[in-house]
């Protein structure tokens, strides 16, 4: 199951959701691997934990932040921040956004690094970035509605959800998985999803403030400020299977 879309249109032009998902797939494709391993840049670029640790390579610490492990990596990740950037970048501005954005993404390493210090596993990725904006938007959007798409084995549909079901799943599975998993394996960075997560929320607070606090929340019930999107049913039609003789 992932999002696809919210029913929560922006009211301004997204530029700097869209120059980073630009910036992200630029540097997947300057930095594609060369047969079975990926290049000297990207190795240059990532995030090694154990290397910060000791004040090396802090470079990383933003530059991981647009690289990626494969092309599903990046998609993944550049439809979540498709999804839920545009409307914080709406409401903070885009200077304080893409501020929040790359904050985020140093909050999510070092949840990481503070998991395994000395792991030299490379750590790239937008999600712990994308992650603290799930959490600012769940903190001033928590009933939008988001349209998830469920696909298992041959059965898969589209199901509209609200925004805190969607996102509090998600954030519980990372913490559920980041202790059940050892660090030493590798693969996902849970630690730094949850980290990401959770400093997104608390830096979302100051506009959830100036927007009104509880007052908001109270005028909003939670919803978007503004009427929310209505998607038309495809018209495209439906086949059915004819019985067996």
């Amino acid at each position: 199951m992932f999002p696809i879309r919210d029913h929560n249109p922006s009211l301004s032009t997204p530029y700097v959701t869209w120059a980073l998902i630009l910036v992200n797939v630029g540097m997947y494709l300057l930095t594609l691997p060369t047969g079975e391993s990926y290049g000297a840049l990207w190795a240059e670029l990532a995030l090694y934990p154990d290397l910060v640790t000791h004040g090396v390579a802090l470079h990383g610490l933003i530059t991981h932040m647009f690289l990626h492990a494969g092309l599903m990596h990046l998609a993944g990740n550049m439809l979540f921040l498709w999804v839920f950037g545009d409307n914080l970048e709406d409401e903070m501005g885009r200077g304080r956004f893409l501020a929040f954005y790359l904050i985020g993404g140093l909050a999510a390493a070092a949840a990481q690094i503070v998991a395994d210090p000395m792991s030299g596993i490379p750590m790239v990725g937008a999600s712990g970035a994308i992650a603290g904006v799930m959490g600012g938007y769940l903190l001033l959007y928590p009933k939008a509605r988001v349209d998830v798409f469920f696909f298992f084995l041959i059965f898969f549909k589209i199901i509209p959800i609200r925004a805190w079901i969607v996102l509090g799943i998600w954030f519980v599975l990372q913490v559920f998985n980041g202790s059940s998993t050892p660090q030493t394996d590798g693969g996902t960075a849970y630690w730094a999803h949850a980290g990401g997560f959770i400093a997104g929320f608390l830096m979302a607070i100051p506009t959830w403030l100036r927007l009104g606090g509880p007052a908001f929340w109270a005028r909003t019930h939670g919803h978007p400020p503004h009427p929310e999107a209505e998607y038309a049913r495809s018209h495209i039609p439906v086949v059915r299977r004819r019985p067996r003789r």
